[in-house]
């Protein structure tokens, strides 16, 4: 029988198609860890581990100064900087000072930084880039020497 006979056939089921396919009779396909469980890493949940653990790395090295500022994690800046105008971009990040607070902004952080290879570590180095510049700008110290004997190899 060809196959323009089994498709003519009026008890033929019409076969599904778009998202509920079914492939080769096993069924819709569904995560890994299964519809009850949540997916066992994320990238918001990446980017907020780095950024926990680059803190509490930071806070263990300058607990005066950093005792008491407060680190938050938001989508994106509220609205569009007046500097894109003249190429100054978009933010990663808003220190204010007088609040003690620091908003990293996870999308332009993730999405607008330009890495050579896009895998988990260089993820993490410039995530890591962006705390360290940020908490730099509030101590107004130099990136650097906000831990100078962790970039020292002897």
């Amino acid at each position: 029988m060809s196959r323009s006979d089994r498709s003519a056939s009026p008890f033929a089921e019409p076969t599904p198609r778009g998202r509920a396919r079914d492939r080769h009779g096993r069924g819709v396909r569904s995560s890994v860890t299964g519809p009850y469980l949540p997916p066992l890493r994320t990238r918001i949940s990446l980017f907020d581990m780095t950024i926990a653990t680059t803190v509490d790395y930071l806070r263990g090295v300058w607990p005066d100064d950093l005792g008491d500022v407060r680190f938050e994690v938001a989508p994106g800046p509220s609205a569009a900087p007046t500097g894109i105008a003249t190429g100054a971009g978009v933010e990663r990040w808003a220190v204010d000072a007088s609040a003690r607070r620091i908003v990293f902004y996870r999308l332009p952080i993730q999405r607008l930084s330009r890495l050579h290879r896009n895998d988990e570590f260089h993820q993490r180095m410039i995530i890591e880039s962006c705390v360290f510049r940020a908490i730099a700008e509030l101590l107004g110290k130099d990136p650097w020497d906000l831990a100078p004997e962790r970039f020292r190899h002897s």
